[in-house]
């Protein structure tokens, strides 16, 4: 019977050590091992295999996924990198497993947040296409007019991104406070939306994320829920067949080339090309010059 081959980014995104795209720099940065070998990039390993990064053995992992609701505080950062950033939020938490953070939350904002080792959910939860809400609870420093709702919601160019944001859900909460619904991720994007319009974010909140809502104290976690976790497949599900859909309607196969037929005098002139009196009085008329008539000998 023929070992079970497994692509190496994906065994590291079972393993619950990353998500496939860190696992393509990792291997590209020659710091992924597989028996003691830097393989190559597309390598799979079997289950026998020993593989290691910068010398640890990751081992698979056939325990059930986690998958966790965090209420991140203020000052928390949203990094693995626990040797460089003291305030990282892998050891706020302190899970007793490897886990990691799905896309970021900035520094200075609070609110929910997934860990998760499941590395395949990741790409799937962030690719933009796939157009997943995620909601803000936002306080800004100075009273908000009905202008302000308006181009928040009708979507704002940021010059030092180069990209105008999508349209979306913007509504007044009180004088000073707004909801606002996005289905994009740029960096920073409702502080920057915020700037452009003069107003400066006092607090920022994510309150939901697709189907998962914040319900836990800042600083605590829970785990998501049967019904949660079936909820948000059925939405990854779909939302993944639309952007195969769409990808393959953006990429049709590029069709046989026709036989082309060879020229004959009856062809018809093309729509575009003008005609030949619409030259006329733009080249001067040349005489021709007389030729001596052939005498029949």
């Amino acid at each position: 019977m023929e070992e079970k081959l497994t692509r190496l980014n994906k065994y590291l995104s079972e393993a619950g050590f990353c998500s496939r795209r860190e696992g393509d720099k990792l291997i590209d940065a020659g710091r992924v091992t597989i028996n003691g070998v830097v393989p190559e990039m597309g390598t799979k390993v079997s289950p026998n295999d020993v593989v290691a990064v910068d010398g640890e053995i990751i081992k698979n992992n056939t325990d059930k996924p986690i998958y966790l609701a965090f209420n991140k505080p203020v000052g928390i950062v949203c990094t693995t990198d626990t040797s460089v950033e003291k305030d990282n939020i892998i050891d706020y938490i302190n899970y007793p497993k490897r886990i990691f953070p799905i896309g970021r939350l900035d520094k200075l904002s609070d609110g929910l947040i997934f860990m998760t080792d499941d590395g395949d959910i990741v790409n799937k939860i962030l690719r933009a296409s796939n157009n997943h809400d995620k909601e803000y609870i936002v306080t800004v420093d100075k009273p908000i007019s009905q202008t302000f709702i308006n181009r928040m919601a009708s979507g704002i160019y940021l010059e030092d991104l180069d990209r105008t944001t999508k349209k979306c859900s913007v509504k007044k909460i009180d004088s000073h406070t707004f909801s606002i619904i996005l289905t994009q991720g740029l960096n920073r994007q409702i502080r920057r939306m915020c700037e452009y319009l003069t107003y400066e974010v006092t607090s920022l909140r994510r309150v939901r994320i697709m189907n998962i809502k914040l319900d836990v104290p800042v600083g605590e976690y829970r785990e998501f829920t049967e019904k949660e976790l079936k909820t948000l497949h059925l939405l990854l599900e779909d939302s993944t067949k639309i952007h195969e859909a769409k990808t393959a309607k953006d990429n049709p196969s590029r069709p046989s080339r026709p036989i082309k037929e060879a020229p004959t005098k009856d062809r018809a002139k093309p729509k575009d090309q003008p005609s030949r009196e619409s030259f006329k009085g733009e080249r001067p008329n040349r005489e021709r010059p007389i030729r001596n008539r052939r005498k029949d000998h």
